[in-house]
C-alpha cells in the first residue's frame, strides 16, 4: 500500500484480541471498522481502546496522540457495514469450528472480491473452515500473540489453496503496520509458536510432576535465564553463539546429550492432581483476586521492553 491511501480494515469481534488489532492498524494510519455481534461487547471494546492507546502513548509507542488514533476506529453495528470498502478482514470470534465456518461464509458473501479474509485462530487451520467457500483462495490464518498491539509476531498459515498473492499481500500489510509476520509453509496443528511453547510447557510440567523443582523456580529459570537471551534472539542464533565454531560445533558437542534427554520426554497428560499442586503454588504467590492487576503489570513491562528493544536497535 506504499504511496496509496491506507485501506480500510474490518475487525470482526471486539474482545481483547479484536480491539488490540484495531489499535495495531489504526496507529499505522488505517481507518478501522470494529464490529461485534454482541452490542454490549462492542461498547466494552470501544471503551477499552482509550486506556490502551493512552498506555501506548505513555510508553512512547504511539507516534500520534491517542485521540487522533482513536478517531480512525469506528463502530460498525452490522457485519455488512464493517465490510463495506474493507481491503482486509481480521476475524476474532470464539475458537469453535462451526462458528468459524458460519462467519466466514458470511464474510465471503459480503466482502469485496479482492478483500483478504484472515482469522486470528490459534488452533483451527484455514483448510477446516475455508474448504467449501467460493473465495477460499483469499482465506488465511493470521494468528497473533496476545496482545498483538504489544507483541508483534503474527503467524501466517495459508490453506493449501490460498493464493500465493494473498500470502504476499498479507505479509506486506503486517510488515507495513509494524508487526513481525512469519509464514508457515504447511498446515500444522498449533502453528509454530504454540508448538514451541508447548514443548517447553510439557517439560516444565514433567519436571514439576517428578519432583525435581518448584513451579516458581521453573519460572525463574525462564525469566532470569533463557528468557533474557530469547527476548532478542531465537534458539538457532542462541546455539550459533554458544560454541566457538557456531551451530555445527554446538551440535557436535551437545547433540548427543540433547538426543538422550529427548528420549526421556515422552508425552504425558496434565492430570488433575498435578494441576492442583501447581495451582496451589501459584495462588500462594499470586492470589486470584490479583490476577487482573498482574496482567496489567505484564503489559506495562512488555511496553517497556518493546521501547528498549526499539531504542537499542537504533544503535546496532
Amino acid at each position: 500500500m506504499s504511496g496509496e491511501a491506507k485501506g480500510r480494515i474490518a475487525i470482526v469481534g471486539a474482545g481483547l484480541i479484536g480491539r488490540a488489532w484495531a489499535m495495531v492498524f489504526a496507529r499505522a494510519g488505517h481507518p478501522v471498522a470494529l464490529q461485534d455481534a454482541d452490542p454490549q461487547a462492542l461498547q466494552r471494546g470501544l471503551a477499552a481502546l482509550d486506556q490502551g492507546l493512552a498506555d501506548l502513548r505513555e510508553a512512547g509507542l504511539l507516534a500520534e496522540s491517542p485521540v487522533t488514533v482513536r478517531l480512525r476506529i469506528a463502530p460498525a453495528p452490522t457485519l455488512a457495514g464493517a465490510l463495506d470498502g474493507a481491503v482486509y478482514v481480521q476475524e476474532n470470534i470464539a475458537e469453535n469450528l462451526d462458528a468459524k465456518k458460519a462467519v466466514f461464509a458470511e464474510l465471503d458473501r459480503l466482502a469485496a472480491p479482492d478483500a483478504i479474509l484472515a482469522s486470528s485462530t490459534s488452533t483451527i487451520t484455514a483448510s477446516l473452515w475455508s474448504e467449501h467457500l467460493a473465495g477460499r483462495a483469499r482465506c488465511i490464518v493470521a494468528h497473533p500473540v496476545n496482545p498483538p498491539h504489544l507483541v508483534p509476531l503474527v503467524e501466517l498459515s495459508p490453506a493449501p489453496w490460498t493464493a500465493p498473492e494473498v500470502v504476499a499481500r498479507t505479509k506486506a500489510l503486517h510488515e507495513a503496520v509494524g508487526q513481525v509476520p512469519i509464514v508457515v509453509h504447511k498446515e500444522i496443528q498449533g502453528f509454530i509458536l504454540n508448538r514451541l511453547q508447548g514443548a517447553l510447557l510439557a517439560e516444565a510440567f514433567r519436571l514439576h510432576a517428578d519432583g525435581y523443582v518448584s513451579a516458581d523456580d521453573i519460572d525463574k529459570t525462564v525469566r532470569d535465564g533463557l528468557g533474557l537471551r530469547w527476548s532478542f534472539m531465537g534458539p538457532f542464533e542462541t546455539v550459533d553463539l554458544n560454541a566457538p565454531g557456531g551451530v555445527a560445533d554446538y551440535c557436535a558437542r551437545y547433540g548427543g546429550i540433547y538426543y538422550e534427554m529427548a528420549q526421556q520426554q515422552t508425552p504425558r497428560r496434565w492430570d488433575d492432581a498435578l494441576v492442583r499442586r501447581i495451582e496451589a503454588e501459584r495462588r500462594a504467590l499470586l492470589p486470584a483476586a490479583d490476577l487482573p492487576a498482574r496482567g496489567a503489570w505484564r503489559d506495562r513491562r512488555l511496553m517497556q521492553l518493546i521501547a528498549h528493544k526499539r531504542d537499542a536497535a537504533k544503535n546496532d
